[in-house]
């Protein structure tokens, strides 16, 4: 086949990729999860773990070790077949605590500590990128096959490869973050890359048993034929050393395989990040060894196949290439090729997200805090960075792959260089498994243990796997490979154990222990945050990391299931607890604990306080889900009747003001009035002295008529008898008109003006000029009370969906001081002041007024907290109800 062709197919393929991960992501913004959330997707983007090691080396592996290629799947088959329990348990965890990784799991579990998960990332990239390398080669090898005239044993061009293998790590970089960094979700979940895997996975299988019957029934006469050919292979002289299973090695390769399954970072997120509950797991123990099951079928039948038909040259790796090529079926070698190229590219793309968002979240999202040493009230976006650390990051992470591999110069064995990967990330095991069953498990036995491990795998290991060292000096004893496995993870695991027994976990491990050995939810105990209100400031770095829109409707929603109204909880420790974990799940479990406790104000738990946390789970497991609901429901109740019976207390003091300045401003323009008119009767006045007078009755009386129009205005708004004027009108043009009216307030001031006009070109259908009379009000407040030396009015406009309405927001901020978060809730009142009113010069109705035209116009407005300075914002559907919609039109 011309290269030219294949290439093209290539790319089509690429495409095809591109499109479904779009369209997946299009749907799940759209909240069309259900079929993305299908435990068949799920169980279908397990298969990453069947990378071009399965694909291409485990039929290499046959041909040279012959049965032992199996442990490759026997690991994982025993995992999900005989502890799907404990794979359930784990993904339970992983998502109470929104964990983003298996760093991040590690450290979540040891206290926090981000160290712990720094060195455990470390490994993950280490191990991680020779087998990136291998990929990348197994990709090179493929397009090589079919760009030789010799496709049983082609010729290996340096330049060719690395110039092949350089395209595709920079393609699979660019598909990455296009992907895998759109947005930073709260639970690192990206259904568009799950969903091409998923598709990529029917793929390599479909290939991969087109194959097995082309060469069962198509070179072979059948199974019996097959396994006559098998018997004499293993009977071989030339295999009787290589085929010979050792059972010292046989139990090491199950033993990394059955651990990579856990450990891996591209297993652990979509095996745990990317399920959305663990109930995925029920189909996923019986299915994904299934599918094992069929990619192994024909791995030896190919192997024996490719011994006898292909030269001795030939490459083993690539006998699932050559033999259909060597046979005429360019169709068939088509789709294998496809195939291997699916397996290598779904697991280079999976395994750069885990392994960027680790380095991201652990490396260098730390270390830019550290360095900035960012206060609470600096609006820095921290969401940005985290992005573009992890695309950073992913960019490192492939070429870092591409870099072993053109230093490789291709010499090693696909397997060869898998197990490397296997065997090294292996070293978390045990902290893993210990920090879920071990209460008495702590940080510096996990340190002891990943240090100890980390640092036998890289001596006996890796450095061996480029050239810098040599195996363990035990022939003839046990297989030093085998050896090296057994050693590592002994020695890794007994001082895990020596040190935790010796040791004794801090308060925060303490805690974190019991949530993850009992599957408790974690709760922070009141004293670890100050007793002053910090809410605001945490909404404030909510904002940094998750953008302002997402940040109001979390804690707007903890607000009403506090039984508030607003966007501001109370900081109880459930909330802080919530938050936490939530925040843990964009920026890492280490990070988000240092951030809340920097804002919050964290202090140093005692072990009284562990031991009542601890009673509390305790109580809290025994107690039935219907007395929890119903504590729940009263627990809001209460709080509603206590937010009630305050904002009735400070409303009946604040009715006492307000009668008495409306007695005020009623009495002042009347006593002018009358003391004016007396005046004017006096025939002795000269015309100018008249003329003054009588001016001072007209503005009086007007003063009056104003006060006057806004309590009439607001009984009707209230009674529901307002009558509308419904029209269509430019959103554009009412914020210039009533950017132009409130310029008449405090005219000596000069406000900077900033804008998006071209977002408020937006046509709605509404009653314009009470819209506009909402509008006036806030910004003539803006210039009351906004006390900024360089006074600024920030005016945004947003067309948005909620609840399938589509609503259009304006944001009205300035850069003051803004409203009291004491005051807050109070603003929207008839009889609330927010100043002394001597200052404020009004009655104090605008506001009160605001609210009632907005409800019934089919709005809402509102004060936005943590935005700097006094923020409204005015929702407005794009159309009244259809109740006013009618009254208006007959109004009209």
């Amino acid at each position: 086949m011309p290269f030219e062709t294949l290439l093209a197919i290539c790319l089509a393929y690429v495409v095809l990729m591109f499109v479904v991960a779009f369209a997946a992501d299009r749907a799940a913004a759209r909240g069309h999860v259900r079929w993305l959330d299908h435990p068949l997707v799920y169980t279908l983007s397990l298969s990453v773990y069947c990378s071009a090691w399965t694909f291409y080396g485990a039929v290499g592996y046959a041909s040279r070790s012959g049965l032992e290629f199996l442990t490759i799947y026997l690991g994982p088959t025993l995992v999900f077949t005989c502890a799907w329990w404990g794979l359930r348990r784990l993904v339970r965890v992983a998502r109470m605590h929104h964990v983003t990784s298996v760093a991040d799991l590690v450290s979540a579990r040891f206290g926090k500590s981000n160290r712990l998960a720094a060195l455990v990332t470390l490994i993950a990239v280490i191990a991680s990128t020779p087998y990136i390398a291998l990929q990348l080669k197994s990709v090179s090898l493929s397009f090589e096959v079919f760009a030789t005239d010799t496709p049983e044993a082609p010729i290996i061009n340096g330049a060719t490869l690395g110039g092949t293998a350089g395209w595709v790590a920079a393609g699979l970089a660019l598909f990455t973050i296009l992907f895998g960094t759109r947005n930073l979700a709260a639970d690192e979940r990206h259904h568009g890359v799950v969903t091409a895997i998923a598709l990529e996975a029917v793929v390599k299988l479909l290939a991969f048993l087109a194959l097995g019957v082309f060469v069962v029934w198509g070179l072979a006469d059948g199974p019996a034929d097959i396994m006559a050919r098998i018997a004499r292979a293993a009977e071989a002289p030339e295999n009787a050393e290589g085929w010979l299973l050792r059972a010292d090695r046989w139990t090491a390769l199950n033993m990394v395989a059955a651990a990579a399954i856990l450990t891996l970072p591209r297993m652990f997120q979509v095996m745990v990040v990317e399920a959305a509950d663990e109930e995925r797991l029920t189909v996923a123990g019986w299915a994904f060894p299934a599918y094992l099951f069929a990619m192994s079928l024909f791995v030896m039948p190919i192997a024996v196949m490719g011994r006898e038909l292909l030269p001795a040259e030939a490459n083993p790796d690539l006998y699932v290439l050559t033999l259909p090529a060597t046979q005429g079926q360019d169709m068939l070698a088509m789709l294998v090729f496809l195939g291997g190229f699916s397996a290598a590219t779904s697991m280079v793309v999976v395994c750069a997200i885990a392994v960027a968002t680790m380095v991201s979240n652990h490396w260098l999202v730390p270390l830019w805090l550290a360095m900035r040493k960012t206060t609470e009230g600096e609006a820095t976006d921290l969401r940005g960075f985290v992005l573009n650390a992890r695309r950073l990051a992913i960019l490192a992470v492939v070429a870092a792959g591409w870099v072993y591999h053109q230093a490789s110069e291709g010499s090693a064995a696909l397997a060869a260089m898998g197990l490397v990967a296997f065997v090294g990330m292996a070293q978390v095991l045990p902290a893993m498994i210990g920090g879920l069953l071990w209460r008495g498990a702590n940080r510096k036995g996990a340190y002891a243990g990943i240090g100890t491990g980390f640092v036998l795998w890289m001596a006996l290991i890796f450095l061996p796997s480029v050239g810098m060292g040599g195996d363990l000096p035990v022939p003839g004893v046990m297989d030093p490979w085998a050896a090296a496995v057994f050693l590592s993870l002994s020695a890794n695991t007994l001082a895990f154990i020596a040190v935790s027994i010796f040791g004794f976990p801090d308060p925060v491990e303490r805690l974190q222990g019991l949530s993850f050995v009992s599957a408790v939810e974690p709760i922070r105990h009141s004293r670890m945050m100050r007793s002053d209100d910090r809410a605001e400031p945490l909404l404030a770095m909510a904002r940094r990391v998750w953008g302002p829109e997402e940040a109001l409707r979390y804690f707007q929603a903890e607000a009403r299931a506090q039984g508030k109204s607003g966007y501001l909880p109370d900081l109880t420790p459930r909330f802080l607890t919530r938050l936490e974990r939530r925040l843990g799940g964009s920026i890492g479990s280490a990070t988000a604990h240092a951030m809340i406790d920097r804002v919050a104000g964290g202090v140093a738990l005692t072990v009284s306080d562990l031991l009542q946390v601890a009673d509390e789970a305790q109580r809290a497991k025994e107690e039935t889900q219907r007395l929890e609901s119903a504590r729940a429901e009263l627990a809001v109740t209460a709080r509603q009747l206590r937010e009630a019976n305050d904002k009735l207390t400070a409303l009946s003091v604040q009715k006492d003001a307000f009668l008495s300045q409306i007695s005020h401003e009623l009495r002042t323009p009347m006593t002018s009035v009358r003391a004016f008119s007396e005046i004017l009767k006096d025939p002795s006045l000269t015309p100018e002295e008249r003329a003054r007078f009588a001016g001072i009755i007209h503005d009086e009386a007007g003063r009056l008529t104003r006060l006057l129009d806004d309590l009439l205005d607001l009984s009707v708004l209230e009674s529901g008898r307002a009558q509308l004027s419904i029209s269509v009108a430019n959103l554009h043009d009412l914020i210039n008109r009533a950017l132009s009216a409130a310029s008449a307030t405090r005219p000596e001031r000069s406000f900077l003006i900033d804008r998006d006009m071209s977002s408020e070109h937006l046509g709605i259908i509404t009653d314009a000029d009470r819209l506009l009379q909402v509008l006036i009000n806030v910004i003539s407040n803006a210039r009351k009370y906004c006390d900024s030396a360089r006074p600024l009015l920030i005016v945004r406009v947003q067309n948005l969906e909620a609840d399938g309405t589509i609503i259009d927001i304006i944001d009205i901020i300035d850069n003051g001081s803004g409203i009291d978060s004491a005051r807050q809730s109070l603003i929207f009142e008839k009889f609330a002041r927010l100043n002394d009113p001597a200052r404020a010069g009004g009655a104090g109705l605008g506001l009160a007024i605001c609210r009632e035209i907005m409800a019934a116009l089919g709005g809402d407005i509102s004060y936005l907290p943590g935005q700097g300075g006094a923020a409204f914002r005015i929702t407005l559907p794009k159309r009244p109800p259809v109740g006013v919609a009618a009254s208006g039109s007959s109004a009209a």
